[in-house]
C-alpha cells in the first residue's frame, strides 16, 4: 500500500541475525533504527625496554628493576625525532566496542490488528534478543523439529555452552560478528496479560575482529570510505601546517 509519496527512498533497518542458523532461528530486525551509536576502541600505548639485561652483569637485575619504573611519558622525553618516536613506541588496540538503545513497540501492531501483537506484545521479539546473548539448550521445539526435518547440514537442533555468533548488521557497510555482552531491558506498559507492549534495550557490544569473512568485508569498505576523504584534501589550505 502506497503512502502516497512513490520517490520516498527506501530506509534501510538494523538487524541482528544468528551466524549459521539453528533451529528455531534468532533473527531481530530493528523496529526503530537507533537514534544514537557508540563506538568505542581503547588503545594502551607501551616502549620497549631499553636497558636488557646484560649476561652475566651483576647488576643486570637492578637495572631491569629501575626500567621497569620508568613512564611512558619518561620514554617520550628521550626523543627528539617523532620518526624514531613513532617506530619505538608499541600499542595494543583492544577489540571495538558498540553501544545503543533499542525501542520496541506493540502499539502500530494494535492498531492494525495483529494477532500476535494484540496477544503477546513484544515478547517474542524480547524472548529472541535474550536468546541471543546465552547458549540455548536443547528444548521442547527444537526436538520436535529435529525429529520432523532431520539432520541438514550446516543446520544444529542444539548449542550446548558455546553462546549463538550473531551478525550485527546496520547498513551496507557494517556487517560486523559480535558478542552481545550486556542487555539491559526497561519494559514500561503491558497488555492485561501482562505480557510488555513498549520496552527499551540498552545493547552492548564486542566486535569480533580477525581473518573472518563479515570482518574482513566491513574492513574494507571502512578503508575505503577513507579513500573518498581524500577528497577533502583541499580543506588542508586552512590549516596552520609547521614549516
Amino acid at each position: 500500500m502506497s503512502d502516497g509519496f512513490p520517490n520516498k527512498p527506501k530506509i534501510l533497518r538494523g538487524a541482528f541475525v544468528e551466524f549459521g542458523l539453528s533451529l528455531p532461528p534468532l533473527l531481530v530486525v530493528f523496529q526503530f533504527n537507533p537514534m544514537q551509536l557508540t563506538r568505542n576502541r581503547e588503545l594502551q600505548f607501551d616502549f620497549p625496554n631499553p636497558l636488557p639485561p646484560r649476561r652475566g652483569g651483576r647488576d643486570a637485575p637492578a637495572a631491569l628493576a629501575e626500567t621497569n619504573k620508568r613512564t611512558l611519558r619518561q620514554y617520550h622525553n628521550r626523543f627528539s625525532d617523532l620518526t624514531k618516536l613513532q617506530k619505538g613506541q608499541l600499542v595494543t588496540v583492544q577489540e571495538q566496542t558498540i553501544a545503543f538503545e533499542m525501542r520496541l513497540d506493540a502499539t502500530a501492531g494494535l492498531d492494525r490488528d495483529n494477532t500476535l501483537a494484540k496477544q503477546f506484545g513484544i515478547a517474542p521479539q524480547l524472548a529472541t534478543l535474550e536468546l541471543m546473548a546465552y547458549p540455548k539448550q536443547e528444548g521442547v521445539l527444537a526436538g520436535a523439529l529435529a525429529s520432523m526435518l532431520g539432520s541438514a547440514p550446516g543446520y544444529s537442533f542444539t548449542r550446548g555452552t558455546n553462546p549463538p555468533l550473531v551478525l550485527f548488521i546496520f547498513g551496507r557497510k557494517r556487517v560486523l560478528p559480535v558478542n552481545i555482552t550486556s542487555l539491559n531491558i526497561t519494559e514500561t506498559e503491558f497488555s492485561t496479560d501482562l505480557y510488555p507492549i513498549r520496552a527499551t534495550v540498552a545493547v552492548n557490544l564486542t566486535v569480533i575482529e580477525g581473518k573472518n569473512v563479515p570482518y574482513s568485508y566491513s574492513t574494507a569498505l571502512t578503508e575505503a570510505m577513507s579513500v573518498l576523504d581524500l577528497a577533502n584534501l583541499t580543506d588542508v589550505e586552512d590549516v596552520v601546517l609547521p614549516g
